[in-house]
């Protein structure tokens, strides 16, 4: 099963499931709001159903949602409709490709780049669509040093339960990436502080 047949698989679920940690998710949505202005182009990578997107759609001017997998675009825009947001919508579009030739702002990427397949590349492409001084927002899972996952992970794959490849972040490996292709590191956090850490980082083109 590909990765992208695999998110499609579980939209529907995905969509339902709550947030596993309301105050880490939170925290970490009040630090993007306060980089967003209200006149920003921003473009969210791997968006999923496209909610985190919705809660700031009064922070930004456009947001424009992107995923690989058609349900959970399907579900995004769906959300859309129901609220009337007039100023997000979502496509079907490879973290890696996606608004090519485009300008933004602002691109984010939450909980995506531990799982693409090739994450130097979300960091090239997102500086390719941003001007100088432009933003890049994520926050990744890093796994690295949790070496006890990998098993885990093996068999979930092995029964169709784990989307494909993971990658053992640290974030020293996100500093790197950010800095190799052209970011400077503004700011950083970790949610939730102490177990499996999600790094937050916002880097600015430079």
């Amino acid at each position: 099963m590909t990765a992208a047949a695999f998110w499609d698989k579980i939209a529907e679920k995905y969509s339902k499931d709550p947030i596993r940690n309301v105050d880490a998710y939170q925290a970490s949505l009040a630090r993007t709001k306060h980089w967003l202005t209200p006149d920003m182009r921003v473009l969210e990578l791997g968006c999923g159903t496209g909610s985190t997107a919705l809660l700031l759609k009064d922070d930004a001017a456009e947001i424009l949602g992107t995923d690989f997998s058609t349900e959970m675009v399907r579900i995004g825009n769906a959300k859309v409709a129901d609220e009337g947001a007039t100023n997000v919508r979502f496509e079907v579009a490879d973290a890696g490709r996606a608004a090519q030739g485009q300008v933004f702002d602002a691109v984010m990427a939450f909980n995506l780049i531990h799982l693409a397949s090739n994450p130097n590349a979300v960091f090239d492409h997102a500086r390719s669509l941003l001007p100088e001084g432009g933003l890049f927002i994520s926050k990744t899972p890093c796994l690295g040093g949790k070496w006890f996952f990998k098993p885990l992970i093996a068999v979930l794959n092995l029964i169709g339960k784990a989307p494909g490849k993971v990658h053992f972040l640290h974030s020293y490996d996100l500093h790197r990436l950010a800095e190799q292709n052209g970011f400077e590191i503004v700011e950083t956090g970790q949610y939730p502080p102490g177990g499996v850490m999600s790094y937050y980082i916002v880097a600015r083109a430079v």
